[in-house]
């Protein structure tokens, strides 16, 4: 029988791409989506689809009782994906904004993997999969929200990963990188909720910089990487039959993972506010 695994954010980008490429490495996915429309897309190309909003516990409980009556109970694997961003200063970020993006990105994920932690312990085995991003290893300006969520859920993960170590569930972080995505064009609903750049000191500073960013198609980023080099990792990651706690995937991530060792903090903040 074909391994399971459910993975969420699958409307595009990276869950999108691992969706597609678990599918043809032979694994029997349940691709979850946060909007209808995104889970009917899914089901007519061919996926088991569910309804998951990471911010609505009562979209995880039915998604995951939808999914363990389809497999009989049991499920191998879980790719925790779905994320949004909130750009913004940190001095301008009101306490909503936190409270918001923290629901879907760690909150909701946090959720949904407790739910599952039983499920891998009745059966005898399991992996958890937890995509991160070189945000939860150093930082960058305007992205404080994100990578608040990013470095919670790195110690959260690591330390699932180490209270595990008495049981046959493997947990593991999967670190991107620039990787092409939606993940802008989806940012800036939030950015205008919550951000009123107008009023802020660093009102000319987004005028020139972070505005730019959002509203401007300026193609890929240097070193960004297509979807599909997550999922080849991703497949490592489930496949490897002792899995490694990180997988790096991006140039960025390797090098910023390297400098975060051996910099001091100071040398490392010079890099890291040239953006």
């Amino acid at each position: 029988m074909s391994k399971s695994i459910l993975i969420t954010g699958c409307s595009s980008g990276i869950g999108y791409d691992a969706a597609h490429g678990l599918r043809r490495a032979g694994w029997r996915v349940f691709a979850a989506c946060r909007a209808q429309d995104d889970v009917d897309r899914l089901a007519a190309e061919g996926f088991e689809a569910v309804r998951l909003d990471y911010a609505d516990s009562a979209s995880i409980d039915s998604a995951l009782d939808q999914v363990l009556q389809a497999t009989g109970g049991t499920l191998d694997a879980l790719f925790n994906n779905g994320a949004h961003a909130c750009p913004g200063a940190v001095e301008d970020l009101p306490r909503g904004a936190l409270r918001d993006i923290f629901e879907v990105n760690l909150f909701g994920l946090h959720e949904l993997t407790t739910r599952v932690i039983p499920v891998m312990r009745a059966q005898g085995h399991g992996r958890i999969v937890n995509c991160s991003s070189v945000l939860g290893l150093v930082v960058m300006p305007w992205r404080g929200a994100y990578v608040a969520t990013k470095f919670a859920l790195e110690g959260l993960t690591d330390t699932l990963r180490i209270e595990m170590r008495d049981t046959a569930i493997k947990v593991i972080l999967i670190e991107p990188g620039p990787v092409t995505s939606k993940i802008r064009q989806n940012s800036i609903a939030h950015f205008e909720r919550w951000i009123d750049w107008e009023a802020s000191p660093r009102a000319a500073k987004y005028r020139s910089g972070l505005l730019k960013r959002l509203y401007e198609e300026r193609g890929p980023d240097r070193f960004e990487l297509p979807p599909q080099a997550v999922t080849a990792k991703l497949l490592r990651a489930l496949e490897a039959r002792n899995p490694r706690p990180r997988y790096y995937v991006t140039t960025p991530t390797y090098i910023m993972g390297a400098l975060r060792r051996i910099l001091p903090s100071r040398a490392l903040d010079w890099i890291l506010a040239k953006g």
